[in-house]
């Protein structure tokens, strides 16, 4: 416990203002120390200053420990002049509530302390909740726990080893035993070990710590440190669970789990290459100790592959993996099995057996109550194009991990959210999982996770033409290649890049991006993403140049029958109506007989009517009416253009209506009105009105949306001008 202030924060906080400000304030500070003095400022940039002000030359450099506490400067001697007025009971029980950062005001009461702390909130100090003791500014805490003596940290940890012992709260009460031992405990350190077993990830990071601490087995002590890390990055303390692993001993088997856990850290803060070597060489290791956690490995190290744009490796890691299987393991094990052999099977083509073993994970799943197995699952839901499945197993994964505490994998829930989201054409579910999904990412230590993130987001602008909203979250992303190719989110802001050029009408430009992207080298590139920009590629070649009879082949032609084949195999496999109705699509602008071309588009409005994705019917109408103007039907193309039209501007898909409209009117037909001012403002303006009046300022609405706030601004003047309102109250009245 007593390391809690140095490394802890506000689970899901993104504290990249200050990470800037820091890194400005002390260039080249180690990350480790960089993280303890963003846990210690929690949020508060003043603090943050002071902090960073008063780091000395060792600590800079990392020789010596970071601070655990405020400096004795004009904050820190205003905090502690503010606490010693305080009458001598009440610093007392501020000591108990500074002593455990989850101490609820119940538990208070039973230590006697709950009314004491009336002074304290009179004063402002602190807030009492009906969860939780909340000191005002958070710093404070730590100033109330280090500026204790140790003789009265060690009875507060007693007195709440009691309290807690009694509510039936075991392993925290075992925690604060061990934070008030005065040396070696064999003893506990076992109960500590076996309670943490099944204890949240931060109360288990601090038992498995405490249990290291208090034993002289060094095999125990490392074990312990290694469990430690893992339940500190599950809890998303990743500078803490790097700082965990420095101190692990060179047993083999216990450094191969070390390296297991820095592996799965690599992956998400984006060097999938360096990530898929240090788990392969974990799992050869801990094979022969420990075959769960070399399964573990060899699953993170597939995942690496795919990241990687390398696919083509992905057969050698899944013999390696499935070398392993028995025949009898539980759901959680079988399930990741037939990943493994339904990614094999989808990366070397052979979509019969894919299609049957991920169909098996989806079975298995309903079995499993593991968020990251949950979370396999939903992406086995994408692969085979069952959305509605994979939105289900998400959802289900993101909320076990809240409630478990395991945010880390939140937003790795919320990923496959967001795709799936995308993929069924629920673009503003699909938004707010990867917003919060990017947050999140941030602020549990996953930057490549959160330029995934950001690159959903820009292939959701792009998709309604918003350039400016694409543009900046592309920038924002920062995703470069890797050696191999196009990783996932360099290959999601390419697809954007090359969506706003479809929507600006320059097909030519989404050849030449896409063709990049998705017609790649054998065993390279990124295989959602070719497959979810095949249906962009097929119709930016069909703008291009129209097939006819008696064109012959155009240029594009080789290339595209490359893309196409493994799609049409793909959607067909899938069964799903709205896969199905862009196979038919597609088809439609390959065809060069118009009657087979409106046999497709006809099947295509078939298989969206099962569905329920409005805007890719919509899309699919804007193609069919525009191929039938260009054979001479105006009559007939009229119907889906005008359908075109209303649909895209119910969604706010305005550059999409602009097209329509130009269609409409070339085959004749006036334009409709649009309707009755039906939604006055666009999604993105709708969002940022409903923060405005939520009381967020123009900088927090930026970090929030990953916007800048200049561009905030100027939404928020289309607002003003679009409601005829003038101030920020007027538009709180006017949508309340």
């Amino acid at each position: 416990m007593q390391e809690a202030f140095r490394y802890g924060r506000a689970a899901g906080r993104d504290d990249a203002p200050l990470r800037t400000e820091l890194a400005r304030l002390v260039p080249g500070l180690p990350a480790e120390i960089a993280a303890a003095v963003l846990g210690l400022a929690g949020g508060d940039a003043g603090v943050l200053r002071e902090v960073a002000g008063a780091l000395t030359a060792e600590q800079i450099r990392g020789a010596q420990p970071p601070p655990c506490t405020l400096p004795d400067g004009p904050l820190g001697r205003r905090c502690r002049a503010a606490l010693a007025v305080l009458p001598a009971r009440t610093r007392c029980a501020l000591l108990l509530a500074a002593t455990d950062p989850d101490l609820a005001p119940g538990e208070l009461l039973a230590a006697g302390a709950a009314e004491d702390l009336a002074p304290a909130e009179r004063a402002g100090l602190v807030a009492v909740t009906a969860g939780a003791v909340q000191f005002t500014p958070s710093v404070l805490r730590a100033i109330v726990y280090y500026d204790a003596p140790l003789a009265g940290r060690r009875s507060a940890h007693e007195l709440l080893a009691r309290v807690l012992d009694r509510r039936g709260e075991r392993l925290r009460a075992l925690v604060h035993r061990a934070a008030a031992a005065g040396g070696a405990d064999e003893t506990l350190s076992r109960e500590l070990r076996a309670a943490a077993a099944e204890g949240p990830p931060r109360t288990a990071a601090a038992a498995y710590r405490q249990a290291a601490e208090l034993t002289t087995d060094p095999a125990a002590a490392a074990g312990s440190l290694v469990a430690a890390a893992r339940q500190a990055w599950l809890a998303g303390e990743r500078q803490q669970a790097g700082l965990l692993l420095r101190r692990v001993s060179r047993r083999p088997e216990v450094r191969a789990r070390a390296r297991g856990l820095a592996g799965e850290m690599e992956l998400r803060e984006g060097d999938p290459v360096a990530a898929r070597d240090i788990l392969l060489d974990a799992a050869a290791h801990l094979v022969p100790h420990d075959v769960p956690a070399a399964l573990e490995a060899l699953l993170l190290a597939g995942e690496a592959v795919h990241l990687a744009g390398e696919h083509g490796r992905y057969g050698e890691v899944a013999r390696r993996a499935l070398a392993l299987r028995r025949g009898d393991e539980a759901p959680p094990v079988a399930l990741a099995f037939q990943q493994v052999a339904g990614l094999a099977g989808m990366y070397a083509g052979d979509h019969a057996t894919a299609f049957a073993r991920l169909r098996d994970v989806l079975r298995l799943a309903a079995r499993v109550d593991e968020p990251a197995a949950l979370i396999r699952a939903a992406g086995a839901a994408v692969l085979v194009g069952d959305d509605p499945r994979a939105r289900a197993l998400a959802g289900r994964a993101v909320a076990l991990a809240r409630d478990r505490g395991e945010v880390t994998l939140v937003p790795q829930g919320l990923e496959m959210a967001a795709f799936a989201g995308l993929a069924a054409g629920h673009h503003e579910a699909a938004t707010a999982a990867a917003t919060e999904g990017a947050a999140l990412a941030r602020a549990t230590g996953q930057p490549a996770l959160a330029q995934s993130h950001l690159g959903v987001l820009a292939v959701l602008a792009a998709l309604v033409g918003d350039r400016e909203s694409c543009v900046l979250r592309i920038r924002e992303a920062g995703a470069h290649d890797t050696a191999q190719g196009p990783g996932e989110a360099r290959a999601l802001c390419q697809w954007a890049l090359a969506l706003l050029d479809l929507v600006e009408d320059r097909p030519r430009a989404t050849v030449a991006r896409l063709g990049a992207l998705v017609v790649a080298a054998s065993g390279r590139g990124n295989l959602i993403v070719q497959v979810a920009a095949t249906p962009h590629l097929v119709e930016a070649v069909w703008r291009c140049d129209p097939p006819t009879p008696a064109a012959g082949r155009d240029p594009h032609a080789a290339a595209l029958d490359r893309a196409f084949e493994p799609f049409d195999r793909w959607t067909a496999g899938t069964g799903q109506p709205a896969w199905l109705a862009l196979r038919a699509r597609c088809r439609a602008l390959r065809a060069a007989e118009p009657q087979t071309a409106e046999e497709h588009f006809r099947e295509a409005l078939r298989q969206h009517g099962r569905g329920d994705a409005d805007f890719a019917r919509a899309h699919t109408e804007l193609l069919f009416g525009r191929d039938l103007r260009r054979r001479r039907r105006p009559g007939a193309a009229r119907e889906h253009l005008r359908s075109a039209v209303e649909t895209f501007r119910l969604l706010r898909a305005e550059p999409w209506a602009a097209q329509a409209d130009v269609e409409l009117r070339a085959a004749g037909a006036p334009v409709p009105p649009d309707p009755a001012g039906a939604r006055e403002l666009t999604a993105q303006q709708e969002r940022i009105a409903r923060l405005v009046a939520d009381g967020a300022t123009n900088r927090e609405i930026a970090q929030q949306l990953f916007l800048s706030p200049r561009t905030i601004d100027h939404h928020l003047r289309n607002v003003f001008a679009r409601l005829g309102v003038r101030s920020r109250t007027e538009l709180a009245r006017r949508l309340s």
